[in-house]
Order: structure tokens, then sequence, then C-alpha cells
């Protein structure tokens, strides 16, 4: 069996981060994915995909990502089921990221200066998430 998503996209707003009544860092933002065709205008439509970051690299993404920067996603498609305000079962799919690369060059800061990209190089990048944590029970505890 295989599940993997590779996306590219634009983050729709800044990533909002939570914790766990466990103490586990976990993040979500939504990355607009581009479609690979016009419509019939000739304008190029967008998915919205909801991500889901745990651990460290939840952390990292709250500090160095923000709306409108350019990030790599790289997991697996989880659907899961909820029950809405009103009592309605719902389902939702959502990429569990394993990676998140931040793709962005040089970017001005607040003060008119440029900051350097985040992660100039791979040995900085924010670690693949510690596989030997089972992450699969804790949907029950996150605080979204």
């Amino acid at each position: 069996m295989l599940n993997k998503i590779i996306l590219i996209g634009r983050l729709v707003r800044d990533p909002e981060l939570r914790y766990t009544p466990g103490g586990v860092a976990v993040a979500r933002f939504t990355l607009a994915v581009d479609r690979p065709f016009t419509n019939k205008e000739g304008e190029r439509e967008a998915d919205f995909i909801d991500i889901v970051v745990w651990q460290k690299q939840a952390e990292n993404c709250k500090e160095y990502l923000s709306k409108g920067r350019l990030a790599a996603v790289e997991g697996r498609l989880q659907i899961r089921s909820y029950d809405d305000s009103q009592g309605i079962r719902r389902k939702a799919a959502e990429v569990v990221a394993e990676l998140v690369r931040f793709l962005d060059g040089k970017r001005e800061n607040s003060n008119g200066g440029v900051e350097p990209p985040p992660f100039p190089d791979d040995s900085m990048a924010p670690p693949f998430i510690d596989r030997t944590t089972d992450v699969s029970n804790l949907d029950e505890e996150v605080p979204f």
C-alpha cells in the first residue's frame, strides 16, 4: 500500500499552533496549490488543502511560515470523521506532513530590510517527524 502526497503551494493564512494535553505541538495551515490547467476564462484555479504538522516541525512552521509564503509539503492523506456543532457526522480530508520545506528566497521584513530564507541549506532544515513516536492515536487529543 502507498499513501504519499507531495504539494507545493502558498499559505492562505499564518499557521495556527496548539499543543495537545500531552504537550505535543501540532500546527495547521492551508496550502493553495494551483491546478495544472486553466479554466474557460484562461485563469488558473487552485485547490485549498488543509495541512497538519506535528512536533518540532510544527513549531518551526509557526516561526518561519506566514501567509503567502511558498512551501513544499510531503506527507500522507488522512480522512477523519467528527461530529459538528449540530451533532451531524462529517468527514475531513487533510495532509499529515512528514516534511515541510520553506521555498521562498529572500523577503523584506517589517523594517524594510531583507531577511534570508530561514533554512538556506538542508543541514538546517527541520527534521523529519520522529517515527519512533506514534502520532496516529493523537487525533483525539488535537485541540482544534
